[in-house]
């Protein structure tokens, strides 16, 4: 063997690069059959559009619109479903026995008790994220839509995100192999809350926004249980919201480490990124936040570029309901389930409290949060 080539032990190295085709996986967000089934949205905010947008294009029967300022209603009903009807109180979508799913997309202060009504009233319920500040009620939420054969099911629409929805199918067929380690970086600017309610949250970045990121990681870790969570938030400077728009968060599992970097006051060249390895191959996504339009993944085969279809906005939230549309008609538990879905706010909810104390927490130890 010539000088030339020698390899260096310590150089930086990884697998095969040859070239193969990306497998062919189911990332599309599922629709039921059955499209008439009755939906009632209560919660008529500025996320209440996208919801009724993606129902829309999928030919799914809104035929209420609650809020307790009605003309938001009427105009979101105008816009999209011009046969709907309009309340301005929820008991009158409770009591209406035609309605068999209420869409929640209300604020987490009275989301807790409009679950439980809707419940006992008999709708099967999706959830707006976070689910609950309080995992002790989430579960009482859970153990009551079990009692009475609803689905209770979360809008973590994400998990629908073209890009978040292909790792996840890697991940269920096995391709990464047992993972080891998970991370997300994510940088653009959140200033645009100031002056609304979100302004008002002082764990905004955390709770409301990286849920998303808990929630991929709590997929890609699976039944996996975390150890621990460490972390950090900073006010960046020059900022003039008050919630600090920096975070860092450390995950930690038997065997594997997840990393989440938050960086919400960037005002120039946003990006967002992920890498997950595992014992068998490489997922790596990048591009715009919330975007992530270069996706690759590495075996032992070689490097294959996915090539996707869709976004975010709005087949993330066509997912979400679809899945639970879908979990109805086949009666199964959806895979956005309440009780999956509380696993993400255990690190959710251990990463605020590890923030506010300086220490690290064990994921379940924190059973709620003040916002």
């Amino acid at each position: 063997m010539s000088e030339a080539e020698e390899k260096d032990p310590r150089e930086l190295k990884a697998g095969s690069t040859a070239k193969i085709e990306a497998p062919d996986l189911p990332y599309q967000p599922l629709q039921p059959k059955k499209r008439d089934t009755p939906i009632a949205l209560v919660g008529c905010g500025g996320i209440a559009k996208n919801h009724l947008d993606a129902y829309k294009s999928r030919g799914y029967n809104v035929v209420a619109l609650c809020n307790p300022t009605i003309a938001k209603a009427e105009a979101l009903r105008d816009e999209f479903f011009p046969k709907a009807d309009v309340y301005s109180d929820p008991t009158e979508v409770w009591s209406r026995t035609d309605i068999e799913v209420v869409d929640l997309a209300t604020h987490p202060d009275v989301r807790y008790g409009a679950m439980r009504e809707a419940l006992l009233s008999g709708k099967h319920v999706l959830s707006q994220k976070p689910f609950v500040t309080d995992i002790d009620k989430g579960s009482e939420l859970v153990a009551l839509a079990e009692e009475r054969d609803l689905k209770l099911a979360v809008n973590q629409n994400g998990r629908w995100a073209p890009y978040f929805s292909y790792l996840r199918q890697v991940v269920k067929a096995g391709l990464l192999g047992e993972i080891v380690s998970c991370d997300i970086n994510i940088a653009w600017d959140h200033s645009w809350i100031k002056g609304t309610a979100f302004e008002e949250l002082y764990h905004i970045l955390l709770y409301d926004f990286a849920i998303h990121w808990f929630d991929m990681t709590a997929c890609v870790f699976g039944k996996r249980q975390a150890t621990s969570v460490f972390a950090h938030l900073e006010k960046s400077l020059g900022q003039a919201i008050d919630p600090p728009l920096l975070a860092n968060a450390t995950v930690r599992y038997e065997g594997g480490l997840a990393t989440l970097a938050f960086r919400a006051h960037t005002k120039y060249d946003p990006a967002e990124s992920a890498i997950v390895t595992g014992t068998k191959g490489v997922f790596r996504s990048s591009g715009a936040p919330l975007v992530c339009e270069n996706v690759t993944l590495a075996t032992e085969e070689g490097l294959a570029e996915v090539r996707l279809e869709g976004n975010w906005f709005n087949d993330g939230f066509a997912g979400a309901m679809g899945e639970l549309l879908c979990a109805i008609e086949e009666g199964r538990e959806p895979e956005n389930s309440a009780a999956n879905n509380l696993r993400s706010l255990e690190l959710c909810f251990a990463a605020i409290e590890s923030a506010e104390s300086g220490a690290a927490k064990k994921p379940g130890e924190v059973r709620s949060i003040e916002l």
